[in-house]
């Protein structure tokens, strides 16, 4: 398709996320790419995705508005609206909601068959 207008697609739950929602802009499903899974998600207070660890994918987190609790490794950031986190394979992450507003921001993963959609 190429172009689409994100405010009509659909809010998911993915699978290990709680009470934290994606939309999914580009992935293969969806505009055909075999290289990239890029969503913006928004997690209301104290949502959150549960640690993990992808084995073959990167991702980049770019936080867009609210606060939260980023767990890199053994590490843990608070951030914020302006911070990115570049995540590499076999890092163990997490984000949670720790704000008083929607935690809102943009996920890149590549490749995109190493996270579950569904």
């Amino acid at each position: 398709m190429g172009v689409v207008d994100s405010r009509e697609l659909p809010w998911n739950e993915p699978p290990g996320h709680f009470g934290g929602f994606s939309k999914f802009l580009v992935n293969e499903e969806f505009q055909g790419s075999k290289y990239f899974d890029f969503r913006i998600s928004r997690y209301p207070i104290k949502g959150l995705v549960a640690e993990h660890v992808h084995e073959v994918a990167e991702q980049i987190f770019y936080f867009i508005s609210g606060t939260a609790i980023a767990t890199y490794g053994d590490e843990k950031f608070i951030v914020t609206k302006g911070f990115t986190m570049f995540v590499p394979p076999g890092i163990k992450h997490s984000v949670e909601n720790t704000g008083d507003e929607d935690l809102v921001f943009i996920v890149t993963t590549s490749p995109p068959n190493d996270i579950a959609r569904t």
